[in-house]
């Protein structure tokens, strides 16, 4: 039984990491299909931000994860700041339950 208990309390202090590393993927994978489009690593920046906060992110959302509550949003480096993200550059994946 105390080992039952041992394992779910590290599932529960596990399962926040996983899902932020999930979007840490998302994220890389996004960087890498945008770098292969021709767009230097050094001319743009993806952040993440909350779902309710991607508005305010001055940038264009390209991808979601955990879920859909936290967003990718990808914004262009130097004088042509306006200008859109590729368009195969966004991808969503939700991180996988447990």
């Amino acid at each position: 039984m105390k080992r039952l208990k041992w394992m779910l309390t590290a599932l529960i202090i596990a399962t926040p990491l996983a899902v932020q590393a999930s979007c840490e993927t998302v994220k890389a994978e996004i960087n890498q299909k945008i770098i292969k489009n021709g767009v230097p690593a050094s001319g743009f920046s993806l952040d993440i931000v909350p779902d309710d906060q991607a508005d305010q992110a001055g940038g264009q959302v390209v991808g979601h994860c955990e879920n859909d509550t936290q967003k990718i949003v990808y914004k262009r480096n130097g004088s042509d700041s306006d200008a859109p993200a590729p368009a195969s550059a966004g991808t969503s994946q939700d991180a996988p339950s447990s």
